[in-house]
């Protein structure tokens, strides 16, 4: 056995070579992987007892892609495209054995390779669009070479892995391998020779790109496939031009084209954004003040409280994730009628093909019913999603301290109640904590978790764990009205219920919010939750709205009767402006004394943005948010907010704090004190700094 570099080895097993990659965790391409790589290979075409040669990874899996932590620094030597050329170049056939994922670099890696094998439970892909990229390794032209063009548009363009039966099914893998991965491949490699296969560079091949050659329209029909999808994103354009390269243009001039392509993205404000927040989302695992070797509390079983629209969602997040839970309501017939929801929500996942028929009945198993809040005896955490009201909810948590078993966890999913208050109904306020799931709970991704003032790190810590178990994002905040999320969206409520007394239509501040990259903007948001939720929470906090107000009063709650701040045709969620609401807003704008004006898009997107951003300000310097990056991380998963931005502190940082602190004193001497600067956003755009710097 040779060390090649740290990184690599290489060994003669008879007859043929073998490079092994160890670089954990994922075995990344690092300087020190690519260099053991090129010189691996080149020991193995001078070792004349060998015929063959073998490309394989220690660890759980095969190269998982790049080092991300090079991006941006002087390239060193080798590139991948010089060790990729050495593979391929090989006099002796090179045999790729997978395991665990082929991502990006990875699968680019082992495309240079003759042959590939996988074993079944591995995934290959090129997930660079992610990251705002495209494949820049020669991905772009090999891969439509091997699967045909609309399947490597597919999987360029979207990001998405493949397994390794998919793989063998379109000619990305030769073999899958059962038993130990290595001893296969060898044996693969010593049938390749004994046949007499030819050394398949796939950069010759051109057989795949002819059915693309004969239908030009293929790719405009791609682009109407993801329009909706990709709005707004740069990466995917250039993903599906370096596909046009490969099938237009020679091998070496498609990746040269590749590489224009792939500088353009690099140097852009989106892929900065993306890979921003790629880090950003891994930082929100991590609470600063809790130790990594915290010890986790078991979790084998779930209570929910509440069998409507949130808990039978919460409740769907468990089953899934294998965890048995009781559900209980305070009636059989609203029992009943969460269960079949539930039940009614998986059927209709498995009509779509995106569930089996025996994953929903085993997932249906795992639940049970009850109207007794004692069933809730034995659960290893509990999670209470009923309506929003104190009172009701510190009843049912001094309940729930005398029921539940020492060493619960006991959650609940307000949006906007005091949980420190919460916790204080119960002996064990260490064991509560706030679980604040996005509606529609079985399909957002966002798990704000809410600590008290007394959560301990062992809860705190084991509720992160959870919600990646249960397939959540989390991000760690504190206790205050609204939370994070929720608080920052105020802000823009409140002044995009301000623009359209002032005069601008209440779709020209949805089209520009929508426009700047949100899946909606705040007036067709509130009409698709229903507008009665905001209208039941300032009655219960005696706070009017004009126009919200008298909408409800209409009966107008969105889409769901039909008639909101918009129209909504039967069977047609596209919103139509309405000439009563127009009516409804200029009544209200001269009760107030308001004379109305033409309003500028550029003054609807600053009026809506910078009072999210002076709010963020706010919550870090009050300590409810340990990074700025968790914010952003929130209105991502949370609430759309486009990721090629990075969130609304990473935009705050790419547009300047300096020049949103002195657009806001001007604001301030036009509208009044509303528009006062937080401390934060003052220091740091007089330092000439960013969110970036904390």
């Amino acid at each position: 056995m040779t060390a090649i570099t740290e990184f690599v080895r290489y060994e003669a097993q008879g007859t043929v070579g073998v490079v092994t990659v160890n670089n954990p965790p994922v075995n990344a391409l690092s300087q020190g992987v690519r260099e053991g790589i090129k010189g691996g290979i080149e020991a193995g075409m001078a070792d004349a007892s060998v015929t063959s040669i073998v490309l394989a990874c220690d660890g759980r899996t095969f190269i998982a892609g790049a080092d991300i932590t090079e991006f941006g620094k002087p390239p060193t030597e080798p590139g991948l495209h010089e060790v990729i050329g050495t593979i391929e170049s090989s006099n002796k056939p090179v045999v790729a054995a997978i395991h665990g994922t082929a991502l990006g670099g990875g699968l680019e890696t082992a495309l240079g390779c003759h042959y590939r094998v996988a074993v079944a439970s591995a995934k290959v892909g090129l997930p660079e669009v992610k990251l705002g990229l495209l494949p820049g390794a020669g991905g772009t032209q090999r891969l439509p070479r091997v699967v045909g063009v609309p399947m490597a548009l597919t999987m360029i363009a979207g990001g998405a892995p493949i397994g390794a039966k998919k793989a063998l099914e379109v000619g990305l893998v030769d073999e899958i391998v059962d038993g130990d991965l290595t001893e296969g491949a060898i044996e693969f490699a010593k049938k390749v020779v004994a046949e007499g296969r030819p050394l398949v560079k796939i950069s010759d091949q051109n057989e795949k790109l002819e059915d693309a050659r004969k239908n030009p329209s293929l790719f405009a029909d791609f682009r109407k496939s993801i329009a909706r999808k990709s709005r707004n994103f740069e990466a995917p354009e250039n993903c599906i031009k370096a596909v046009e390269g490969a099938v237009n243009l020679p091998f070496d001039e498609g990746l040269k084209r590749e590489r224009e392509l792939f500088m353009e993205l690099m140097q852009g404000e989106q892929s900065g954004a993306q890979q921003y927040f790629f880090f950003a989302e891994r930082l929100a695992n991590k609470i600063p003040d809790v130790p990594k070797d915290t010890p986790l509390l078991d979790i084998n079983t779930a209570g929910i409280i509440g069998a409507g629209t949130m808990g039978g969602g919460i409740a769907m997040n468990f089953l899934q994730a294998g965890i048995p839970v009781t559900i209980v309501e305070t009636k059989q017939e609203f029992l009943d009628k969460g269960m079949d929801i539930i039940k009614s929500n998986y059927a209709a996942t498995v009509s779509k093909g995106r569930m089996s028929q025996d994953a929903m009945d085993k997932c249906m198993s795992l639940l049970t019913g009850s109207i007794n809040l004692e069933d809730l005896s034995d659960v290893d955490i509990v999670i209470e999603a009923i309506f929003e009201n104190m009172d009701v909810k510190k009843d049912i948590f001094g309940k729930l301290d005398k029921i539940c078993k020492q060493g619960a966890i006991l959650a609940t999913n307000t949006s906007t109640l005091d949980i420190d208050e919460i916790g204080e109904a119960t002996t064990r306020p260490e064991y509560v904590i706030g679980l604040h799931f996005f509606s529609p709970a079985n399909v957002m991704k966002l798990l704000e978790e809410v600590r008290t003032k007394k959560t301990s790190a062992t809860v705190m810590a084991t509720c992160m764990a959870l919600a990646k178990r249960i397939g959540k994002i989390p991000a760690m905040v504190g206790v205050c009205e609204g939370f994070v999320g929720n608080r920052i969206l105020a802000q823009r409520g409140e002044q995009a219920n301000k623009l359209i007394l002032e005069g601008a239509k209440l779709e020209d501040v949805d089209r520009v919010l929508f426009d700047f990259g949100l899946p909606m903007g705040p007036f067709a948001m509130s009409d698709l939750a229903g507008n009665d939720v905001g209208w039941r929470i300032r009655q219960g906090k005696g706070v009017t709205s004009p126009v919200a107000d008298a909408i409800c009063e209409l009966g107008r709650f969105g889409q769901k009767t039909g008639d909101g701040y918009y129209h909504y045709e039967k069977g047609n969620r596209t919103p139509q402006p309405d000439p009563i609401v127009e009516d409804i807003i200029i009544n209200a704008a001269r009760d107030a004394g308001i004379n109305r004006r033409q309003v500028s898009d550029e003054e609807i997107l600053k009026r809506c943005v910078y009072p999210m951003i002076n709010e963020a300000a706010k919550i870090l310097e009050e300590g409810i948010a340990s990074r700025a990056s968790d914010i952003d991380v929130i209105w991502v998963y949370g609430y759309g907010w486009p990721v090629y931005r990075g969130g609304p502190m990473r935009y705050a940082d790419h547009i300047g704090l300096d020049n949103i602190y002195n657009d806001m004193l001007k604001f301030k001497e036009e509208f009044g004190d509303e528009w006062t600067p937080a401390p934060l956003l003052e220091k740091l755009a007089k330092e000439g700094k960013g969110f970036k710097d904390l």
